[in-house]
């Protein structure tokens, strides 16, 4: 990442969050009377298409509010959070949740967000911390609730990939001291993945952002001891050192950036790049050495296009930034 870069990332999502259409609602409608408006259901969070976008579309500013605070986009991104992130609505998203039927709004990719913007906003020491904080832990709560009665993971390569939702949250559980949700997400972890061995990375499929395999693996990254990480490692992928399997290593191809679904591919090519870049430092030299290659080659066959089409161009920076700044 580089202050130009930087920059162009902090452009785009600020030209989105508040876009408010178009727009894909997570929304149950209970009657006639339901009516729904993207701005009046959700003050904050009602642009770059859908909610998720747009929560970590906030993410991606206050990261790079953060790192570069020298940029000419940072006046903007405050005017932007002062004008958002009020007491008043953030009550009105956290009211959001107490619907009956909002039991499964956005879980868990959403939440997983909010909770990173939440932690990301406490580490760059900002003021909308403690203003975001009854939202975080609305969903924090859920989270903790939603862990003992998911019997299963979700493995799928899209927005229900309980891997993804651990990483995510695991950073929110590090940076404001809560070990115990980190022991229970830890526990549910090894639980779920602890007897996985030579997986086959069946992958990609048609409209995966995510890699199951890789996404799983920095999940057991983070919540393992290091000396037990290493040992399922070397069981979960024992050939990766002779590049297999080679799906990994291969960046998807994207045929048409118009599609949304298809537009994925562009998000499964950071995220690998990310997951690369996230274990390679915990590998032995050989193994970190291509896993460092392959993520380069991953990040560049995407890169252009975080940008162009409003398919991908609604949250494609924020994955582009996870790639090169990493999730810490």
């Amino acid at each position: 990442m580089t202050p130009e870069l930087a920059a162009r990332f902090a452009r785009i999502a600020l030209g989105h969050v508040t876009r408010e259409y178009p727009h894909k609602a997570d929304h149950v409608y209970v009657g006639d009377d339901d009516l729904y408006s993207p701005r009046r259901v959700h003050p904050i969070f009602y642009g770059s298409y859908d909610w998720h976008s747009c929560v970590h579309g906030y993410w991606l500013l206050t990261r790079i509010r953060r790192l570069y605070p020298d940029i000419a986009e940072v006046g903007a991104i405050d005017a932007l959070f002062a004008e958002a992130l009020t007491p008043e609505k953030v009550e009105a998203e956290r009211a959001y949740l107490d619907r009956p039927d909002s039991r499964g709004f956005e879980r868990p990719y959403g939440w997983g967000w909010l909770l990173m913007l939440a932690s990301e906003l406490a580490v760059a020491d900002s003021p909308h911390a403690a203003t975001l904080r009854p939202l975080a832990e609305a969903f924090a709560a859920r989270w903790r609730d939603y862990l003992p009665v998911l019997t299963y993971p979700v493995r799928v390569g899209t927005h229900a990939n309980t891997a993804f939702a651990l990483v995510l949250i695991d950073r929110y559980a590090r940076v404001m001291g809560d070990e115990s949700l980190r022991s229970l997400m830890a526990a549910r972890a090894k639980a779920w993945f602890g007897e996985d061995r030579a997986a086959q990375a069946w992958e990609p499929s048609g409209q995966d952002f995510l890699s199951p395999v890789l996404i799983e693996a920095m999940a057991m990254q983070r919540l393992l001891p290091p000396e037990d990480f290493a040992t399922w490692f070397a069981d979960f992928l024992p050939a990766l050192a002779d590049g297999r399997p080679e799906t990994l290593f291969t960046p998807a191809r994207v045929s048409d950036r118009s599609d949304g679904q298809i537009a994925h591919l562009d998000g499964l090519n950071l995220s690998r790049a990310w997951a690369m870049r996230s274990l390679g430092p915990a590998l032995s030299g050989s193994v970190a050495t291509l896993l460092d290659d392959s993520a380069a080659r991953h990040i560049d066959a995407a890169l252009d296009a975080v940008a162009g089409d409003y398919m991908g161009e609604h949250w494609l920076a924020s994955f582009a930034t996870l790639a090169m700044t990493g999730v810490d």
